[in-house]
């Protein structure tokens, strides 16, 4: 079956998304790398994973709609402070080891699914696999990796919301959806 061609009012508005989409990702990234290091020194490879990050959670929570992405950003934070508490706990006391990579990337899925976040598993595991790996950039200061993907999160995840509302609330006006 042959696919459709988008109609013009579709294409405007696949344009309009991608184009608030690029600007947010582009935001979050100029955040973190602007405003993490004057508040926190770290290495030049913590720095870019953490631009990585922000710009991966303001990807996360921009949606179609204003309460879709506001949904997104409330699973996108559960599953990252989840996260935070088991990867700060362990780093504290541990290093960074392979073993434990694995161990508390399935504990965090596990504790996501069983206070009742099922949705929120996938997210809790992949954010615990960045925050060890992290840790492991720099193992001198491990235990600070949770608390700086934590920032990374909270700065991309608002930079997502934003972007949301101005695309639904502003931009969507001047260019609405297709009928």
């Amino acid at each position: 079956m042959p696919r459709r061609r988008p109609t013009r009012a579709q294409a405007l508005t696949a344009v309009r998304e991608s184009t608030v989409l690029a600007v947010a990702s582009m935001l979050a990234y100029w955040l973190v790398m602007t405003l993490v290091p004057r508040v926190h020194a770290a290495s030049q490879a913590g720095n870019l994973i953490g631009g990585l990050w922000a710009v991966i959670a303001a990807i996360f929570v921009l949606r179609q709609t204003y309460q879709q992405s506001v949904t997104a950003a409330v699973s996108r934070t559960a599953a990252t402070l989840l996260s935070f508490a088991l990867c700060l706990v362990y780093l504290v006391f541990l290093p960074f080891h392979p073993w434990a990579l694995a161990v508390l990337v399935g504990a965090s899925a596990l504790a996501a699914t069983l206070i009742g976040r099922p949705g929120d598993a996938i997210t809790a595991a992949i954010t615990t696999a960045v925050v060890m790996v992290s840790a492991a950039i720099s193992p001198q200061h491990a235990w600070q990796a949770p608390i700086a993907r934590l920032a990374d999160t909270v700065l991309g995840v608002a930079v997502g919301v934003a972007a949301a509302w101005v695309d639904t609330r502003i931009l969507g006006r001047w260019f609405p959806p297709p009928r």
